[in-house]
Parts: C-alpha cells; sequence; structure tokens
C-alpha cells in the first residue's frame, strides 16, 4: 500500500512536470518565439526556474520525487532518443574534413573552457558544462554533462543560460559576416565554418537557412556530427572525474568509475537509425516524444534552480562563455580557412 502511494505520487510528479513541458512547447510555437528559434528545452527551463523562485514552496512535497525523477531518470532516456537525429551516412555525406574540424572546434573549446576556468577560478563544473555546451550542442550537451557530473542543478542551469544566450547572438550575427563578405570562404567552408562552431542545432538551422540551401544542408549535417561526439566526451569525463570510493579495511581503497551507460546507448540507437528499418514519419514522431522528454527534464532543473546561485556565481561564467564564444567565431574561421585537409 505505501509502494503503490508512493508511485502515485511520483506520477503526480511526473505528470506535474509534463504540464509545464506543454506550455513550453505551446509558448515556442509563437511567432515571436519561432523567429528567435528558442526551443521548448529553453523555454521550459525558463518556466521551471520562474516557478521554482516563486511558487514552488506552495507544491506538496510528495511530488518532489517526480521532479527529481524527470532531472535524471527522463533525462537519460532523452539523451538516448536524442540518436534517432542522426545517421552515421551523414558523416560520410560531408567527408573527413568535417569530421577533422569538428574534432579540433570541440578539444579546442573544452580544453580552452577548463584553462579559462582556473584562470577566471569558476567553479570545475560549471566550467566543464559551459565548455561542453559550447562544443558540442547547447543545452542537450550540458544536460548530458550534468548527467555524468550529477551536479547542483543551479550549475547545469547557469551553464545553460550562457549557451543559449551567446547561440542565439551567432544566429544573428553569422549571416551578418555572410552578407558582408567579412570571411573569405566558399559556400562550403560557409556550411563547415557554421555547423562546427554555432552552439545549438535549432541556431545552426536560423544562422544558416539565410546563407542559401547548400550552405544549410553542411551547416546542419556538421553540427549533427558535432553532436555525434557527446558520446565519447561522456565518456573520457566520466573517467576523469570518476569518483573515488574508500572500502576496505586497513585504509584500502577502490575506484568506481561513474560510466555514463546512456552514451553506449546513443550510439546505439544512431547504429540502428542508420539502417533506415523505420519509415521517416515514426524517426519524426519518435524526435518529437525525445523533445518533448527533453523538455520536461529542463524544466525540472529550473524548478530545482535558486536565483541566489546565479548571484552567487557572479558574472564569471558569463565573461568564460563569451571568451569561447570569441574563440569559436575566430578560432573556428582559422581552422576551416587555412587549416589543410
Amino acid at each position: 500500500m505505501v509502494d503503490k502511494k508512493k508511485r502515485l505520487q511520483l506520477i503526480h510528479g511526473i505528470l506535474f512536470v509534463a504540464l509545464f513541458a506543454c506550455s513550453a512547447f505551446y509558448i515556442s510555437g509563437s511567432p515571436v518565439f519561432k523567429y528567435l528559434s528558442l526551443s521548448p528545452l529553453i523555454i521550459g527551463i525558463a518556466l521551471g526556474m520562474m516557478y521554482g523562485n516563486t511558487l514552488k514552496k506552495n507544491m506538496p512535497d510528495e511530488w518532489l520525487p517526480g521532479i527529481t525523477f524527470s532531472s535524471k531518470k527522463l533525462l537519460r532516456l532523452a539523451i538516448i532518443l536524442y540518436g534517432f537525429r542522426l545517421t552515421f551516412q551523414n558523416i560520410i555525406s560531408v567527408g573527413l574534413s568535417a569530421i577533422i574540424v569538428d574534432l579540433i572546434v570541440i578539444a579546442g573549446t573544452l580544453g580552452l573552457g577548463l584553462l579559462l576556468g582556473k584562470i577566471l577560478k569558476i567553479d570545475k563544473e560549471i566550467a566543464l558544462l559551459t565548455g561542453t555546451g559550447s562544443a558540442i550542442c547547447g543545452a542537450a550537451a550540458v544536460l548530458g554533462m550534468e548527467s555524468v557530473l550529477n551536479n547542483k542543478a543551479h550549475k547545469t542551469a547557469i551553464a545553460v543560460s550562457t549557451v543559449v544566450i551567446f547561440g542565439t547572438l551567432s544566429m544573428f550575427l553569422y549571416p551578418v559576416l555572410y552578407r558582408n563578405g567579412v570571411f573569405n570562404l566558399t559556400p562550403e567552408q560557409w556550411g563547415l565554418y557554421t555547423g562546427a562552431t554555432v552552439h545549438e542545432v535549432a541556431h545552426v538551422v536560423g544562422a544558416s537557412n539565410p546563407m542559401g540551401e547548400h550552405i544549410s544542408e553542411v551547416a546542419v549535417i556538421v553540427k549533427m556530427i558535432r553532436v555525434i561526439f557527446l558520446a565519447p566526451v561522456l565518456l573520457f569525463f566520466a573517467f576523469i572525474f570518476g569518483r573515488s570510493k574508500y572500502t576496505g579495511e586497513e585504509g584500502g581503497k577502490t575506484m568506481k568509475i561513474a560510466i555514463p551507460w546512456f552514451a553506449f546507448g546513443f550510439i546505439a540507437v544512431i547504429g540502428f537509425n542508420s539502417l533506415n528499418l523505420l519509415p521517416q514519419s515514426m524517426v519524426e514522431g519518435i524526435n518529437y516524444i525525445d523533445t518533448f522528454l527533453l523538455t520536461m527534464a529542463m524544466t525540472a532543473l529550473g524548478m530545482e534552480t535558486h536565483l541566489r546561485k546565479f548571484k552567487e556565481a557572479g558574472l564569471k561564467p558569463f565573461i568564460l562563455a563569451l571568451i569561447l564564444f570569441i574563440w569559436l567565431i575566430f578560432g573556428g574561421y582559422f581552422i576551416v580557412k587555412y587549416i589543410p585537409f
């Protein structure tokens, strides 16, 4: 009887988060938010933070496990299903040069993020979350790394806010750079450059569409290749930041690595999707459900975030994100333009 009651309370909490996610989907469909390419994920975390810092005290405590479940368990499932957006054929279609550029951009951004984090004396987890979001795929990458680190919700919210701000700026800046010929790049190079350096998938679409269909196609594929690298990056940092667990008599110790098994599921789903066994309509439906689950996870994280944590973190995380933004613009250009492949 007790277990049944707990399950009902868990379900109530999950449904409560789902209600906010539905609201985020509805709001994201308005013309203003469509123009800004703000996905339901971003709106979801904003709604969650608004509720978490105002009315959450009136919410029944019994619903809290449902919020935690949404921000942890549902998140891992959503990352796995994210693989249905990708195929290994995407990689082949753009060639080896795109893979090399993505690798250099990802490694450079992550390395620079961690280095600047030390210089600016920023919390290591915030620096890594911000660097991962800038390097790979914005909010989705931050959520993936959050599952590896098991960090406090406010750190995830801070990192997400930085990549959203500068990803949105990228969406408006890149077409201006293209139209004014600021960078001397061919159309193929523009697609490669945009896909390799803009934060969110939605922002890549928004930035590349004004440049033309050919540039947009290349940019999106290059961006999705960056997304594929999310799995190995998570595995790498799971090993680096694996938690030590001390057990046994006489101070013996064993090392326990927090392996993100969902990363293997992510790769397995990409492999399955590459076989083209499911009709496109079903894949689109899965992607829609996946976006909803990601929105629920973001909303739940927002509910667990207190704005005072932003004040405590100060401006340093945003300075870090700004420097990474500048690196992606100019460093990405030199990588695409001058490194021979």
